[in-house]
């Protein structure tokens, strides 16, 4: 996911996409154990993915917090 489609999601968007990936991290991370994975990067690039949408829901609520 790009940064600017994580700029452009809303707070309830972000925390929606935040459990979806971490759910299919946790399914990868178990299904890994069975049989190993097509393609690792994506271990790697789901993990960017879900600090990428962390940090711009902390941004989000600092903004709301200056704000009042």
């Amino acid at each position: 996911m790009k940064k600017h489609e994580i700029a452009a999601m809303g707070r309830q968007e972000l925390i929606d996409s935040i459990r979806e990936l971490e759910d299919r991290l946790a399914d990868l991370k178990f299904y890994k154990v069975i049989e190993p994975p097509q393609n690792p990067m994506m271990f790697r690039n789901s993990r960017r993915d879900v600090a990428r949408m962390k940090t711009r829901l902390r941004q989000l609520e600092m903004q709301d917090s200056s704000e009042a």
